[in-house]
C-alpha cells in the first residue's frame, strides 16, 4: 500500500471503531469489526478499575491501546501533555486528571468520529482542561515548544513515516520535555507476509519498529536518554489468534513470530 492508502485504510477502520463504541459495543483493533475474530491479545487489561472509575463507558469501549502511558509519565500538576492518537480520549481524560486545572491535555486524532466520540467523553466527564485536535501525528498542529509531554497508545506503529512523527514530537516539546509511549516493538525480523499484511498493519502489528531502529530514530531527531521497556511479550497463542485473524496460517505463522513483538513503553527526553 502506499502511505495514502494504508492512512484511508485506518482511518476507516477506526472510525468503524468508534461508531461501535458510541452504540455501546467494545471495539479494539483486532476484534471482530477490524481484523478478524478472536479475543484481541493486545487491546485487554490495560488499566486498573480505580483509575477509570468516572470515566465515560464509551471512552472504556474505544480503547484500542497496548498499554497506560499516563500511569507511567509522570505527569505532574500544571504541566501540558499531548497524546498522538487520541482515539476516544481515555487516555487524555486520564492525563488531565494528573495535570490538574493548572495544566492540559491535548488529543490529537485524524479521525472525525473519533473525535466526535472524544469530545462526547469529555463532556460526560466534565474535563475542562482537555482540547481535541484535529490533524495528522506527521504533522502536529501546535507551535514549537508548546508541551512538556508527548505521550501515545500503540499509535506510531500505524504511521508510514515514523521518523517525521518522532521529529514533530521533538519539535513541539519544550526543553528538557518528556517523550513516554507506549507502542508495539519488534525484537528481531518479521516475515514479509506480516509485513505487506493490511489487516495486521491496522492491528498494530505490521507497521512496528525495530527495537534498536526505534533507537535510531529517536537518536537522529535529537531525543536523549532513550529508554525501551518491555510490559508485554506476545507469545504463541497471542501470535496464532493475529495471524490467524488477518487471513494468514496462524499456526505456522506463530512459529516465526512468537515472542518476536512485544508491548513496551518508550521513554526519551529533549534536551
Amino acid at each position: 500500500m502506499t502511505p495514502v492508502d494504508l492512512k484511508t485504510t485506518v482511518r476507516e477502520k477506526y472510525g468503524a471503531a468508534a461508531r461501535q463504541a458510541r452504540e455501546g459495543g467494545a471495539s479494539t483493533c483486532c476484534d471482530p469489526s477490524c481484523c478478524g475474530s478472536g479475543k484481541d491479545p493486545i487491546s485487554t487489561n490495560l488499566y486498573a478499575p480505580q483509575e477509570t472509575a468516572g470515566l465515560p463507558e464509551a471512552a472504556l469501549l474505544a480503547s484500542l491501546g497496548c498499554g497506560n502511558p499516563s500511569a507511567v509519565a509522570e505527569l505532574r500538576p500544571g504541566e501540558i501533555v499531548l497524546d498522538l492518537g487520541s482515539g476516544g480520549g481515555i487516555d487524555v481524560l486520564l492525563s488531565a486528571r494528573r495535570v490538574g486545572p493548572t495544566g492540559k491535555a491535548y488529543g490529537l486524532d485524524m479521525t472525525e468520529d473519533m473525535l466526535a466520540l472524544a469530545r462526547d467523553n469529555q463532556r460526560a466527564a466534565g474535563a475542562t482542561n482537555v482540547e481535541f485536535l484535529k490533524g495528522d501525528i506527521e504533522h502536529i498542529p501546535l507551535p514549537d515548544y508548546s508541551v512538556d509531554v508527548i505521550i501515545s497508545n500503540c499509535v506510531i506503529n500505524l504511521s508510514a513515516d515514523k521518523r517525521l512523527v518522532l521529529a514533530e514530537a521533538y519539535r513541539v516539546l519544550k526543553p528538557g520535555g518528556r517523550f513516554a509511549v507506549s507502542d508495539i516493538v519488534v525484537r528481531g525480523e518479521l516475515p514479509p507476509a506480516v509485513r505487506r499484511n493490511t489487516e495486521l498493519w491496522v492491528g498494530c502489528i505490521a507497521g512496528a519498529l525495530e527495537e534498536n531502529e526505534f533507537r535510531r530514530l529517536l537518536g537522529e531527531v535529537g531525543f536523549q536518554d532513550i529508554e525501551i521497556e518491555p510490559t508485554r511479550i506476545y507469545d504463541f497463542a497471542d501470535a496464532e489468534r493475529l495471524a490467524g485473524a488477518a487471513g494468514l496460517d496462524g499456526t505456522v505463522l506463530a512459529q516465526e513470530i512468537s515472542g518476536c513483538f512485544m508491548g513496551a513503553f518508550i521513554r526519551a527526553r529533549k534536551a
